[in-house]
């Protein structure tokens, strides 16, 4: 299968911003299997009229995905997404389902009953909302017969469910250099930064180099997800500002070697659900529980960009300075050998315990 065309991802880009902005955009199902107008729940107090009343819509019902309805003790947390039911849906009950802050931990009896899979468009209802960084949580509703018809009449934009699904994989591992400087750090002088942008032209992803590495031998390399509060903020509640500094200064003694800065917030929630996730641990919730609370899986993060940087630089043997061993499958699941995995830990604090036990306990993290 060929990647996703430019028409493609301009029309994914430009649903993303619609969501965003609290628009409504057509999602086409595959083949035969229907359509749908679509709308971000976490918008709902944006719309200017309630739901949709556009004819040849049908009923307005709340998808969500299937760790929120797992939560929601609805489905097992296997399912991809949930269709909730359709009937007196406001702002206030869309809210109660999607946001945990909400004291309303499970559904009204009606909508419970309800719960089914949802529609081809309704799951890639659910993973556009993802894209965009929104809670994963959408209101959609059927349209009828001629949908694109529909959709020029009413001067809506469509995408397609199938792009939709593919495009965070399609998108992850197609990444070019866009420029390079070199920028002397504390810890290494002898440092180059390079650009990658993915092809959606999203967020650049960052290859920092120290030294002048062999390609001919196992880089010592560090994949590191941005961290905005840990990393810039010195934030004590994560370990990854010591991560980050530590990597540098290590690679740097070794003589060499690469630390790829990924634009991956929060394990790929991004930073507003981020926050939501610690409010969500200050009421006693462990990370991976808030994430899910949320409606995410407990890590989103994809590896295909850091396996595009490392072949782009010539490295694919690396020796991988990293606690998480769900990377070093990552990494050699896409022909990226880690000839040995460096252990990278950094003394705990009183804010920070709970968090690391969790990584270990429950990510199988080794400390």
């Amino acid at each position: 299968m060929g990647a996703l065309s430019l028409a493609d991802l301009e029309a994914v880009d430009r649903a993303v911003a619609e969501l965003r902005r609290g628009g409504a955009v057509v999602i086409l199902g595959t083949g035969d299997k229907g359509a749908a107008l679509v709308r971000a729940a976490e918008t709902v107090d944006l719309w200017p009229a309630p739901f949709f009343t556009e004819a040849g819509v049908g009923p307005a019902c709340l998808v969500v995905t299937g760790r929120r309805a797992a939560v929601l003790g609805l489905t097992a947390p296997s399912a991809q997404a949930i269709q909730l039911g359709c009937n007196e849906l406001s702002p206030a009950r869309i809210r109660a389902l999607i946001d945990p802050d909400v004291e309303q931990p499970v559904p009204p009896p009606d909508v419970a009953a309800r719960g089914v899979p949802a529609s081809d468009a309704g799951h890639a209802a659910v993973v556009l909302a993802k894209i965009a960084r929104l809670l994963p949580a959408v209101v959609i509703a059927p349209l009828a017969d001629s949908p694109e018809l529909w959709t020029r009449r009413h001067g809506r934009l469509s995408v397609n469910a199938a792009a939709i699904v593919r495009y965070d994989q399609d998108t992850a591992g197609d990444l070019r250099p866009i420029s390079e400087a070199r920028v002397p750090l504390a810890d290494s002088e002898d440092t180059r930064i390079i650009s990658f942008r993915p092809r959606d032209g999203g967020a650049e992803h960052l290859a920092i180099i120290i030294g002048s590495p062999d390609p001919a031998k196992p880089v010592l390399a560090r994949l590191h997800s941005e961290c905005f509060t840990g990393d810039l903020l010195a934030s004590m509640r994560c370990d990854c500002g010591d991560q980050l500094r530590g990597a540098i200064a290590s690679i740097a003694k070794e003589g060499g070697g690469v630390l790829l800065y990924l634009a991956q917030e929060g394990r790929g929630i991004g930073l507003v659900n981020k926050l939501r996730a610690y409010t969500l641990q200050d009421r006693g919730f462990d990370t991976v529980d808030a994430n899910e609370q949320l409606g995410f899986d407990d890590d989103e993060r994809v590896y295909l960009p850091a396996v595009r940087m490392l072949r782009v630089l010539g490295f694919t043997r690396v020796r991988l300075l990293t606690n998480n061993p769900a990377k070093v499958g990552a990494l050699g699941r896409h022909g990226i050998e880690v000839v040995e995995r460096v252990a990278h830990t950094f003394p705990s604090n009183a804010h920070n315990w709970s968090y690391l036990q969790t990584k270990a306990k429950r990510s199988g993290h080794l400390f």
